[in-house]
């Protein structure tokens, strides 16, 4: 008898902590926090950064490219450019030369024309 009250006293002492914890959270931010990641968003988009092309030709090849690139590495984002007359298709976003170099010479294994691309130098 002695054993079932404690268990009965533990188990609705248990119950009432339990429940005990509940309250609501209000989080406020500072508009200029959203601006700043705004304005950091638009910096990254338009900095210069390392690619690496790994073929090119008429859309549908490309298309054909990018989806084999797409499943051997699928960590890197691919995109197809139009640079007049042909597609080419262009992977990673490298920031500086030596990740770029890396990532290359693991890419190269399995599409060996692929090339280095450096970032256009900017007039600003």
């Amino acid at each position: 008898m002695m054993k079932t009250i404690i268990a009965l006293s533990f188990s609705a002492l248990s119950f009432v902590f339990a429940h005990a914890q509940q309250g609501t959270l209000n989080i406020e931010q500072d508009q200029k926090i959203t601006d700043l990641l705004d304005i950091y968003k638009t910096a990254n988009e338009s900095s210069d950064y390392f690619r690496i092309q790994v073929g090119f030709g008429s859309y549908d090849e490309a298309q054909n490219i990018q989806s084999k690139v797409e499943q051997d590495f699928p960590d890197l984002p691919s995109k197809i450019d139009f640079d007049s007359p042909t597609y080419r298709v262009r992977i990673g976003r490298f920031r500086n030369r030596l990740d770029a170099e890396r990532k290359f010479m693991e890419i190269r294994k399995k599409y060996p024309d692929a090339m280095l691309l450096q970032p256009k130098k900017s007039t600003r």
